[in-house]
């Protein structure tokens, strides 16, 4: 067997608009409203895969979900012609795009009967999310499909929100070896919704099968919530023996760190403290939202939004960071710009799973040649601007559904997706 850790990244939908829709996402607030541009934002995720499948990184994709979502609008009493606005908007989100929101997944070699556990997430916190899961649970028992190497689970039930892998870490000395799996939680972010339920946390561990012993339970700051970092993701990142995280992600950080290093002793804890890096800029250029990966050689690079070039703070202490002798030794700057700008840079846009490739339904794994493929459909079928007051618009609505009917047809899905 050949396990490896593989990066799921969501294909940004063809119904992607900036309705503002995510409570507590202040880019999603901030550029509520403004013009979208599926077709660019979707090649900016497509070229963001190929540049990791030229560091040597395993890459798969997950696919957009039906928009509009009829059946939600059908339990609610309505459809896409008499919905009201924010409704409509909400049925139209192209949010599953952000794969780290999918599921919490724990690798086989932490797992009491040694298969690897996905437990898709709720998303109930957020009415345009919260409709996602039957789908993209639907994807997950199609990709991991063979119940000698998985298990795929229903979400949590509701009231206990759970937000998927943005939420969670592991680490571990390497990939393949048994890891320390750390749930990270909130209770209150001042006017902003905490998003991950302690409870729906605890629950997964548990359904997961996971020690005790190596499992952590760490409260988020209700600082870092309150400024915009509506999941842990925001403010820390982990890949094997590394933590990369500000000094102000967790209500407290010295007991976490103690109990992290009791577990795994061999963690080394980047802290980028608040003197250097303030929680704002931390949260504006999405620093922490970046893809923490080992490379073939065995060293680390952080994959992080072009957005950290442009913050003067953050960019002068990443070269001092990479200029010196840590863990992480490179930096990959990308353009995700259309993503960012309703809140996800490129850790949110992909979800990690540690597994043998080949246990996998190779219709959801990719090489350049598939991106070269997919890449051609967006261009010709992808709309290449939507305006807000555009979603009522049966033209629209229809060349949506085309796009996603193209592109599922196309990888060979339409018999096993279709809605």
């Amino acid at each position: 067997m050949s396990v490896r850790e593989i990066n799921f990244d969501g294909i940004i939908g063809p119904s992607h608009n900036y309705a503002g829709l995510s409570l507590g996402n202040l880019a999603s607030a901030r550029n509520a409203g403004a013009v979208s541009h599926p077709r660019a934002a979707a090649l900016q995720g497509l070229e963001k895969m190929r540049g990791n499948i030229r560091l040597g990184l395993a890459q798969g994709i997950f696919l957009p979900q039906w928009r509009p979502d009829v059946a939600w609008l059908t339990k609610l009493g309505t459809d896409v012609g008499n919905a009201q606005p924010h409704i409509r908007a909400a049925a139209m989100s192209a949010s599953s795009m952000w794969a780290a929101n999918a599921a919490t997944v724990s690798p086989a070699s932490d797992t009491a009967d040694g298969r690897t556990h996905l437990t898709v997430a709720n998303l109930v916190t957020m009415p345009h999310r919260s409709h996602e899961w039957p789908q993209t649970l639907a994807q997950l028992r199609i990709a991991f499909s063979d119940p000698r190497a998985f298990a795929v689970h229903d979400p949590v039930p509701a009231p206990f929100g759970d937000e998927g892998a943005a939420n969670h870490m592991r680490l571990t000395e390497s990939h393949g070896q048994p890891g320390v799996e750390v749930f990270v939680y909130g209770r209150s972010g001042g006017a902003f919704p905490a998003r991950q339920h302690v409870e729906a946390s605890r629950a997964i561990a548990r359904i997961h099968g996971l020690a005790p012993a190596r499992t952590l339970f760490v409260e988020q700051s209700e600082e870092a919530i309150a400024a915009g970092a509506f999941h842990n993701d925001v403010v820390a990142v982990a890949n094997e023996r590394v933590l990369f995280t500000h000094e102000l992600a967790f209500a407290d950080r010295q007991a976490f760190y103690a109990d992290l290093r009791a577990a795994l002793p061999c963690v080394e804890i980047v802290e980028v403290p608040a003197s250097a890096v303030s929680l704002a800029d931390a949260i504006k250029s999405y620093l922490f939202n970046a893809q923490l990966v080992t490379l073939p050689d065995g060293t680390m690079a952080l994959v992080l939004p072009t957005e950290a070039q442009e913050t003067p703070a953050v960019w002068r202490w990443l070269e001092q960071m990479v200029a010196g002798n840590g863990p992480i030794r490179r930096l990959v700057p990308v353009d995700v710009r259309q993503s960012m700008a309703n809140g996800g840079g490129p850790a949110c846009l992909r979800l990690r799973v540690v597994a043998d490739p080949a246990d996998i339904d190779p219709r959801f794994l990719v090489d350049e040649a598939r991106i070269d493929d997919i890449a051609g459909i967006v261009s010709h079928y992808w709309p290449e601007s939507i305006e807000p007051t555009d979603l009522s618009d049966t033209r629209l609505i229809a060349r949506i559904e085309q796009s996603w009917l193209t592109l599922v047809d196309h990888l060979q899905l339409s018999g096993d997706l279709l809605p």
